[in-house]
């Protein structure tokens, strides 16, 4: 189905970075080397060379669709659902959804057979995808949904982007102690996701960053239990972390569960917000890993500042919580137990920077 010239035609549904997308995914579709999230490279010996020395191969996507979407008909499609099933199997190409201003109120799945979509909103105040399951519905066969299955979007596809658009779970914030209320906004379970200008609206259990390699830059994300949670490697870089809690909350739960996993959440230069008391860390796996570093706190921060979850697995005798050079006046508190540690530069030093996710051949410089 052809895109109405409605569409085009009212500009104040693309905003100039939009445009700026198009014209460089235009210019850079012949290109394997761009700078873009979407590329990577594969170390291989050369044929041609005996010294042991490797090269690098980019492998990637080849040309680019773009894809529009308004919820009032005046687009190639009404739902983000119906753009996202419009994309091929086993896909190779960049595809960009150009998603217009409004409120678009259903479940979306990227299957981990659609790698290289990015959705791009008007802005995360204008364009919002929002549903509102919670871990005790029942499904369609009957069963309790569960927590990993409530998001409003899931996305399972790698190299995975979203800009200026917001994901919400509508479903009411629980009372602390109340059981089934987990209400996913948004989960993430593809390798090499980014995430700039989003917004991230729960209540318990918010963000699902599942598993893979992701970086979240300029992001707003709100919640009140948990609001961050999983087995992700990722980074959080200028972000602002926003807390709902009525009697207590806590921002991160990190399941990392053996000493060699990689895996964890760096948080660089946000801000923590809201109402409190609120425990800024738990230790959902055994060696859970969390850092915070040059992030300001409001005065919400609970006494003793993390959690070990269980309290009975001796978890703060593995997990690693670490604090560098954060401030404002819950930052004391940040730094209230012994397992909570306050990191030196050599020590902080792989939380600060992209590499941390392996970002070098998959962020652009302008992105980082």
């Amino acid at each position: 189905m052809a895109a109405s010239p409605n569409f085009f035609y009212s500009l104040s549904l693309i905003n100039i970075t939009t445009i700026l997308i198009i014209l460089s995914l235009s210019l850079n579709a012949g290109n394997s080397r761009a700078s873009s999230p979407q590329y990577h490279s594969i170390n291989s010996a050369s044929d041609n060379s005996t010294s042991g020395k490797h090269h690098h191969r980019w492998v990637g996507p080849s040309g680019h669709r773009v894809i529009t979407v308004d919820v009032n008909g005046l687009a190639d499609y009404p739902t983000v659902q119906a753009a996202v099933d419009a994309v091929p199997q086993n896909n190779m190409k960049n595809v960009l959804i150009l998603i217009a201003a409004g409120c678009y109120i259903e479940k979306v799945v990227v299957p981990a057979s659609k790698p290289y979509i990015t959705f791009q909103g008007a802005g995360r105040e204008r364009t919002v995808i929002e549903w509102h399951d919670r871990a005790s519905d029942k499904g369609a066969d009957g069963q309790q949904l569960r927590t990993y299955h409530t998001a409003s979007v899931s996305v399972f596809a790698n190299y995975f982007i979203a800009r200026n658009i917001s994901f919400k779970n509508t479903a009411p914030a629980p009372m602390p102690g109340m059981q089934g209320w987990q209400a996913v906004a948004f989960r993430i379970s593809g390798d090499k996701a980014f995430f700039s200008g989003c917004g991230f609206h729960g209540a318990q259990d918010t963000l699902c960053d599942d598993a893979g390699r992701h970086y979240f830059k300029e992001c707003y994300i709100e919640g009140s239990i948990d609001f961050i949670f999983g087995n992700g490697r990722s980074m959080y870089k200028d972000c602002e972390l926003h807390s709902i809690a009525t009697r207590f909350g806590s921002i991160a739960a990190q399941d990392r569960n053996l000493a060699d996993e990689k895996t964890g959440f760096a948080f660089l230069n946000c801000r923590v917000t809201g109402t409190g008391p609120l425990y800024v860390g738990r230790a959902m796996g055994q060696y859970s890993r969390i850092v915070f570093s040059y992030t300001y706190f409001e005065d919400v921060v609970a006494h003793g500042g993390w959690d070990d979850w269980d309290h009975v697995s001796n978890k703060n005798k593995t997990v690693f919580f670490g604090v560098y050079k954060c401030s404002g006046p819950g930052a004391a508190a940040v730094r209230g137990v012994s397992w909570a540690r306050e990191l030196d530069y050599d020590t902080a030093h792989p939380f600060l920077a992209k590499s941390f996710v392996n970002g070098r051949h998959w962020i652009s410089p302008s992105d980082a």
